[in-house]
């Protein structure tokens, strides 16, 4: 099974109070990686740049501050269902994103009917793929320790 969703909006990227630009960015759900999204900024004279995290941050971020490492999200207005504020960290690096939590709900509603909420577990392909990804992990670094002893 390989199914995905796929939408592009266009965000705010807010540089400081008194200037911001709008950009395209690419939303991503792909099944074979069932709990995360990946949104591709494409920042102008930058080569584009793709953040992944939790399906579940997004979704909890467009009603209350979501968010306990380098992506915080939350809504710019708790009290209605408007603009979403996305914040991404490296070290001390930060970029402010700001989105209408209209096209994220939309996009969030589609992957919701690809792959329910809470039946990601459900996913064989998933967890063979996970399976694979960490034995590959272990085999390669059960290589490394032979070659440092």
């Amino acid at each position: 099974m390989h199914e995905s969703v796929q939408a592009e909006v266009m965000m705010s990227f807010l540089v400081s109070e008194e200037l911001a630009f709008r950009i395209p960015v690419e939303l991503r759900y792909d099944a074979r990686d069932p709990y995360a999204v990946r949104l591709t900024f494409h920042l102008p004279g930058d080569a584009p740049v793709t953040w992944a995290f939790g399906r579940e941050l997004l979704l909890d971020g467009i009603n209350k501050p979501s968010g306990d490492g380098d992506v915080h999200i939350a809504p710019t207005d708790p009290e209605e269902l408007s603009d979403v504020h996305i914040r991404l960290q490296v070290g001390g690096d930060r970029a402010l994103f700001r989105a209408g939590a209209g096209p994220l709900v939309a996009f969030l509603d589609r992957t919701d009917r690809l792959v329910p909420l809470g039946q990601e577990r459900s996913l064989g392909d998933f967890e063979e793929s996970l399976d694979q990804a960490l034995g590959k992990i272990l085999a390669e670094s059960q290589q490394d320790e032979r070659k440092a002893g």
